[in-house]
């Protein structure tokens, strides 16, 4: 198992676990994080699972592809670096123990 920290904006921390492959929204709204709405359910049309991956993470995961990239346009919090999607984050095993900040806001 893939273990994940999020941290909420109020400093709150939920840790989920999830298989390889799966995405990191699928894993955090399975694992009970109320604060990635997820409203697509994870076909990059929504942007309401935006999360900032935490720098020490960020140069681990590939860059978003261009339509993320453009998605990412659309948040309601504003972008910022580390900015991703967590529906276009897939798990593998070198990102055990990632930590992402999720926003105060996802509408």
């Amino acid at each position: 198992m893939i273990h994940i920290t999020l941290i909420d904006a109020d400093g709150r921390r939920h840790r989920v676990s999830g298989r390889a492959g799966k995405s990191l929204m699928h894993v955090a709204t399975r694992g009970g994080a109320e604060s990635i709405a997820a409203d697509c359910g994870g076909v990059l049309t929504c942007a309401t699972c935006h999360v900032f991956v935490d720098p020490a993470w960020a140069g681990r995961l590939p860059g978003p592809a261009a339509d993320e990239d453009a998605m990412l346009d659309m948040t309601a919090t504003p972008r910022r670096p580390g900015s991703r999607l967590s529906c276009q984050i897939r798990l593998e095993a070198g990102l055990d123990g990632l930590v992402v900040n999720v926003p105060a806001t996802q509408y």
